[in-house]
């Protein structure tokens, strides 16, 4: 079977709900098994029962993966069990704000998540990988790149994750390490909803269809339609691909404007 993940480790951050779930789930449906690091336990707990129900395996490991110790320990536990064959840098957090709007306090709680996560997961990972090589995929943003408007701190948090997965990719490509990242456009998750019924009461249905023709194609992506590029991201059959950023964002980043 095309893109099998059998036998395989993985280790997902932020796999509690919207992208990080549909990667655990779409992972774990091709013969992974998922290992969830997850800052809300009880949402980690519910993305293994999902992967339990339908005969799929997988564990959640409460995690803030700011904290670089309890990253390492909880992946050196994983790694007792076995190989750790890929890691996805999924977990994340949104500020909306221009540079005015941003305070210190903001800049530095994207960054410790945003940022430093990233660095923490991959660097107690790659000493595990060296020895027989793997994936990692880092989710960056199509914020990375282009200019979106009220995303300063987070702009600038996906920039560094961008650039994080170059030079990660350049520097272990003789351990047989594969580095490579997503830039998602708008994607429709809870976050999207909590976000839109927060700031626009009363407005849901009319936001929500505004923010959906803002990508090209004319609609918000589905969660799915970024695991399945993971997915393949992750298998062999990518296994000629490093060192590469993979917008998938309706076309917004080539034929906006």
């Amino acid at each position: 079977m095309k893109f099998s993940l059998k036998n395989k480790s993985a280790i997902v951050t932020g796999g509690g709900s919207g992208i990080g779930r549909a990667i655990c789930c779409t992972l774990a449906e091709y013969g992974a098994t998922v290992h969830i690091l997850e800052h809300n336990g009880a949402n980690g707990d519910e993305t293994v029962k999902a992967i339990k129900s339908k005969g799929g395996s997988a564990f959640a490991y409460p995690c803030d993966v700011s904290n670089g110790d309890m990253v390492k320990k909880v992946i050196d536990r994983v790694a007792d069990q076995g190989a750790i064959d890929i890691l996805v840098n999924n977990a994340g957090v949104a500020h909306v704000g221009n540079l005015e709007d941003t305070e210190e306090s903001d800049m530095n709680r994207l960054y410790e998540v945003n940022v430093k996560g990233v660095y923490n997961c991959m660097r107690s990972c790659v000493s595990h990988m060296k020895s027989k090589g793997g994936v990692i995929i880092n989710m960056a943003s199509i914020a990375s790149t282009v200019g979106i408007q009220e995303r300063f701190a987070y702009s600038m948090t996906k920039g560094a994750v961008l650039t994080m997965t170059y030079s990660v990719a350049k520097d272990y490509l003789k351990h047989g390490i594969r580095c490579n990242s997503i830039s998602p456009g708008r994607i429709h998750t809870p976050f999207v909803d909590g976000f839109i019924k927060e700031n626009y009461p009363g407005m849901e249905k009319e936001m929500f269809d505004k923010l959906s023709k803002t990508q090209p194609i004319g609609r918000m992506g589905k969660p799915v339609e970024v695991a399945n590029l993971a997915l393949y991201l992750c298998s062999d059959e990518a296994s000629f691909i490093t060192g590469t950023d993979f917008p998938i964002d309706g076309g917004f980043i080539k034929l906006n404007g």
